[in-house]
């Protein structure tokens, strides 16, 4: 049997005896990625409506600013909300550093821009009568949000689905912030990237199984829900 091949075996091993260490990963990247899509849904979405909706002195720089955003190198960002984090750095009372929660903070800062400018397109696509049809009938700000939130649905779970995929496969963020730390904030991806490093190919291989296992579940899911809420 081929390298290759064996690797691949031990692989479906480790995966289906349940190796603690190789969970420990898929645990840490579930919780980290978990937390950060809560936040970039819980700011992109209102940002991008803002955007979408209204217009205000400024909004051009802010617009500009969410879409460069979208090609920020990932390891500057880290970078940055290290030095946030550090024990130096401005927040470093709150002790995030090296923990899950800190790299759930730059996670949700690179997943943001992509919610944000993806809601915003989604508002200026939708049907140009929405608006102000809510606005004669009445609508407060909260009902003409859920009322566009209903119409552009989609566009929000293809947001979802991007911003989640983004963040789960970060190296950078993950490593900067997360110090890539043993049975705590090892994730997928920075324990890929050390396996592969020390010539450990089977685990390398039963968490890309795990990342690509994610990813498919992801769209199944999504698929779903098109189905479902396009009845």
């Amino acid at each position: 049997m081929s390298v290759l091949g064996e690797a691949f075996c031990s692989a479906f091993d480790l995966l289906s005896s349940g190796d603690a260490e190789t969970f420990a990963a898929v645990q840490a990247t579930l919780q980290s990625s978990g937390l950060a899509m809560i936040g970039c849904l819980g700011f992109g979405v209102p940002l991008g409506f803002l955007l979408g909706y209204c217009r205000f002195p400024g909004r051009g720089a802010v617009r500009l600013a969410v879409e460069t955003a979208l090609c920020f190198p990932t390891v500057v960002l880290g970078l940055l909300v290290y030095l946030l984090l550090a024990r130096q750095g401005p927040l470093a009372d709150l002790e995030l550093l090296f923990t899950v929660p800190g790299m759930a903070v730059g996670l949700a800062l690179l997943g943001l821009p992509i919610v944000a400018a993806h809601a915003c397109l989604a508002v200026e696509q939708a049907d140009s009568l929405l608006a102000p049809t809510l606005r004669t009938l009445g609508a407060g700000p909260w009902r003409m949000f859920f009322s566009t939130v209903r119409e552009v649905r989609f566009h929000l779970l293809t947001a979802c689905v991007t911003a989640f995929g983004r963040v789960v496969s970060e190296v950078g963020i993950s490593m900067l912030v997360g110090g890539n730390i043993k049975w705590a904030t090892r994730t997928i991806t920075t324990a890929i990237t050390l396996e592969t490093g020390k010539g450990d190919y089977a685990r390398s291989i039963a968490l890309g199984i795990v990342l690509v296992s994610l990813a498919l579940v992801l769209n199944l899911g999504l698929a779903g829900l098109r189905r479902r809420m396009g009845a």
